[in-house]
Parts: C-alpha cells; structure tokens; sequence
C-alpha cells in the first residue's frame, strides 16, 4: 500500500513536471519574438521585464505559500476522514485571498507611478497597471491549484498552467504585434505584449472551478458531522503554514525588484546614462536573461520527483534508498545543467545572432557570464529540494538572504563602475547562486545522513560536457569558415543570420551526439539514475542504460 501511495505522488509530481517544463518552453516562446527590434525593442524590453520583476514580487507575496499550505491541509484532514473540515478550508480560502488579492490588484493599479519611479523606470507604470487585475485572478487561482493538489489531483494545476502559458503567449503577442502597426511608442507596446498575462489568467478561473466541482462531487460527497473550528480559526491556520513558504519564495523576487532598481539607479546616477540609455541597456540584458532561464526548466521535473520519492524513502525508515536517491538526482542535474550551461558560454554568439540578430560581444558576454550562472541555478535546485525532503526547508531562510545580499551589493558597486556598467547584473547573479548552492551543500553534509558523495557526481559530466563544448564549437568554427570559403564574404554577410542559424543548429547536434556517446561509454548514467525522469525507466531499455 505505502509503495501504490509513493508512486501516486510520483506520477502527480511527473505531471506537474512536465506542465512546468511546457510552461518553461513556451514562455521563452513568448519572448523571444517580442524582444525583436522590430517589436519592443530595446527600451520596450527593458520596460517589460521591469514591469514583470514588480507583479513576480507581488504575486509572490500574495500567493506564493498558499497551494503548499492549502495542499498540506487539505491532504491531512481528508486523510483522516474529515471531509467537512476539508470544505471549510477551501470555502474560508477562497474569499480570503480573492479580497488579498482584490487589495494587491488596487495596489498596484493606484500606485503604479510610485512603483515605476522606485524602479528608475518611469515607463513602466502602463505595464503595472495592465498586470493589476492579473494578481487578483492569480490569487482566486493558487486557492483552486491547492485545494486539487490536496486530493492528489495535480491535472487542474498543469491545465491551467498551460492555458495560462499559451494564451499569455497567443495574445501576447497578437496585441504587441497590433500595436507596433498603430505606431505606439515601445513603453505601450511593452503594455500591450502584457496583456496575454492577464488574460490568461482570467481564462484559468472558469475551468479550475469545473474542476473543483468535478472533484467536490467525485471524491468528496458527504462528511463526518464533527464540530467544526471557526472560519478564524481556519483562516489563521493557513496563514500559519503559508507566510513561512512566502516568506522564503520572497526572497528572490525582492531581490530581483531590488537589484533592478539599483542597477537602473546606478547606471543614470553614477554613470550618465538617460532614463531611455538605461532602459535600452537593460534591454540588452534580459534578452540573454531569457535564454538563460530555459537551462533549469529541465532540472524542474527531478528537482518536484525526489522530494516525495525520498520522502517515503524516509518514512520507511530505509536511509539508504533515500541516500541512492539523492546521489542520482545531483548526477542526473548535472548531466543536464552542465552540458546546457556550457553549450550557452561557448555559443553565446551564434545563439545571441540567431534568436536576435544581435552580435553585439556586450550581449554574448552577458550570456557566457548568465550561461555558468545556469548550472548553478539548477544546482541550487536540487541541492534545496535535497534539504526540504530531509525535513531542513528553514536552511533557505539563512542561505537565500546571503545570496540575495551579495547580489544586490555587487550590483550597486559594479554597475557605477564604467568597465562593467550593465555586466554587474549577471555577475551578481552568478556569485548568488554560487554561494547559496555551496551553503547549501554544507548543510547537506552537516545534516543530512546518506548525503550524496558530491565529488563522484561532478567529475564525469564535467569531462562529457567539456568534450562537448569542444566539439560544438569547433564545428561551428569550422564550418563558418568553410561557408566564407564557399559563398565568399559578401554573399555571406548577405545571408549571414540564415547561416548561423544552419550552422548553430549542426553544431548543436554534433555536440548532442558527442555527450550522447560520451555518457554511454563512460557509463556515466545507470538505471537508478533515468528512475527520476518521468518514463525514464523506458527511455533507459530504449538507450540500452542498465
């Protein structure tokens, strides 16, 4: 029976994981064509991820606790029979953080000018006020996702994720698009590309409250008839399970919202740069900012699979499954993250030309610098995923703040600093999420038994991914200069995205091919390892792993 249980939160975290990394994919989607010069352009970029760094900090504020927290309860009290008590959650959640959520809404609204101007960028009030209604929607929905991850019902969650992601991208777009065609200055196109936000989280209402009651009608009919706490009781509760979780997804919003601001600030105050030469600047940097996200998209579905899988581990008392289960989840990140993080350092170029056009070595650099940042993010992942399933998630209350702090003070002095100017923002990133994945390693050897040997999983993908940048890269040089050869230089610059494009995508496969046969040979990746994927198990009879 506990093996059925282990393997029903598996296959609910595999569905999650795979919503997740759809909404990973899609999202870069819905970027990277509106960060075009034709379309946002630079300012307009730099005013769109302004404007999304302030909603993430609010929305995370508002929400950010309240599916764990809601989960967790619910999942106790059906557990144990009390199916009255599971409706009062729910019925005193709703309307509690749909008011949370109505006063966060007019917050932002009335307020987006002030906001704007904390950022040092006074044209992203149009985009903050067009987010507005999404918190609000965004709340009423974190209610419904928790309520369904409390039964054990994780499809309305990844449903409405999609939906979300797809109409985001899909109207997104199409207003971005209208608007350029009207001849709206960038900041309004930034407000319209933001729009799909918003609907697309107002479209997720209707269809989570089907679920709800598909759910409310299959699983949960009739009830035990015990005294019930007030709706108090219950609100104080939930608070008291979520602000703790809040408070510690806060971290990294704050620190985004306030980094940016400094950055923004300094590079007007310290260096000269106007508000529109500053935004422009941050442009540039969230265009490689995109791209490096889409690394720890693939390290979601391990990261959400070994904390219940280790979990139950844990719970049967059988230390060493949880230890061969924490050793093959930091092996299979690493396989993951270091290849793709060296792909982006030695590609940054071809990469930056083909999805931009931009060749610009401010850009590329920008990319090498957020690209070695991606393999540490991802580490950071797992390593806290790690701590949260040994029952040590408070370790992020102290590792977070310090890479956060750090961040935030590289910031202010590099970003005066004319040698590195907008640079300071992704060297920061890098040294916060190096600090906070080795305090986090730390505190797995200081407290956590059966730990993972930390050494034997680096070594070998380190070796495979090496040889793999190698090999991408210089087939990229090769065939670039054979394409110079051929067409000659002025046919070539005539069609020289096109090119790039052709050639990144050879050189792309032959680095794939190259760690592919690498893995194999060296026998760096085993069955255990492919467990954690979602139907890993069948991909590894496919590869011949055993």
């Amino acid at each position: 029976m506990q093996e059925s249980k282990g393997q029903a939160y598996l296959k609910g975290a595999a569905i999650l994981a795979v919503a997740s990394v759809f909404v990973k994919i899609f999202g870069a989607i819905y970027k990277i064509p509106l960060f075009q010069d034709g379309v946002l352009g630079e300012e307009g970029t730099g005013d769109f991820q302004v404007t999304y760094s302030v909603y993430t900090l609010i929305l995370t504020v508002s929400t950010a606790g309240v599916p764990a927290a809601l989960s967790r309860m619910v999942s106790a009290a059906r557990a144990k029979g009390e199916l009255n008590l599971v409706r009062r959650y729910f019925s005193v959640a709703l309307p509690a953080f749909a008011l949370i959520g109505l006063v966060a809404m007019l917050f932002m609204f009335i307020f987006s000018e002030g906001m704007a101007e904390l950022m040092n960028n006074s044209m992203a009030a149009p985009g903050i006020r067009v987010l507005a209604p999404a918190v609000f929607f965004a709340c009423i929905i974190a209610v419904y996702r928790g309520y369904a991850q409390g039964v054990e019902n994780m499809f309305p969650t990844a449903v409405s994720q999609m939906i979300e992601v797809i109409c985001k991208t899909v109207f997104g777009i199409a207003v971005a698009l209208w608007f350029v065609r009207l001849g709206f200055e960038s900041h309004i196109v930034s407000a319209g590309a933001i729009v799909g936000v918003t609907i697309g989280l107002g479209l997720c209402v209707p269809v989570l409250v089907v679920f709800k009651r598909k759910i409310s009608a299959g699983l949960l009919s009739g009830g035990d008839g015990a005294d019930l706490p007030g709706r108090m009781s219950v609100f104080g509760r939930i608070m008291k399970v979520s602000v703790p979780i809040t408070i510690t997804a806060s971290f990294m919003a704050i620190m985004v919202v306030i980094d940016n601001s400094i950055v923004l600030g300094r590079l007007q105050s310290a260096l000269g740069f106007s508000e529109a030469e500053a935004r422009a600047l941050f442009g540039i940097y969230s265009r490689a900012l995109t791209i490096y996200n889409l690394p720890p998209s693939l390290v979601v579905p391990v990261s959400i699979s070994i904390i219940p899988a280790i979990a139950a581990a844990l719970a049967r008392k059988n230390a060493g499954e949880a230890g061969i289960i924490m050793q093959s989840s930091v092996k299979l990140v690493n396989l993951l993250a270091m290849p793709a993080s060296a792909g982006l350092m030695v590609l940054a170029s071809p990469i930056l030309i083909a999805l931009y056009n931009d060749s610009r070595q401010l850009t590329a650099n920008m990319l090498i610098i957020l690209g070695a940042a991606s393999l540490f993010v991802c580490l950071q992942y797992i390593t806290t995923a790690i701590l949260q399933a040994n029952g040590h998630e408070r370790v992020a209350l102290l590792t977070f703040p310090v890479g956060a702090t750090l961040k935030i003070v590289i910031g202010y002095v590099l970003a005066g600093n004319p040698n590195f100017g907008i640079t300071a923002s992704p060297i920061g990133t890098l040294v916060c999420f190096i600090v906070i994945t080795a305090l986090n390693i730390v505190f797995i050897k200081l407290r956590v038994k059966e730990r993972p040997r930390f050494g034997g999983v680096f070594l070998k993908p380190l070796f495979c991914s090496a040889v793999m940048a190698g090999a991408a890269i210089l087939s990229y040089s090769l065939l670039y200069r054979l394409g110079l050869v051929i067409l000659g230089p002025e046919s070539f610059e005539d069609i020289g995205r096109l090119v790039v494009i052709l050639l990144l995508a050879v050189s792309i496969f032959v680095g794939i091919a190259v760690y592919g046969l690498l893995i194999k040979v060296t026998r760096t990746v085993t069955l255990e390892d492919m467990k954690l994927v979602p139907k890993g198990e069948k991909l590894a009879r496919m590869l011949h792993i055993n």
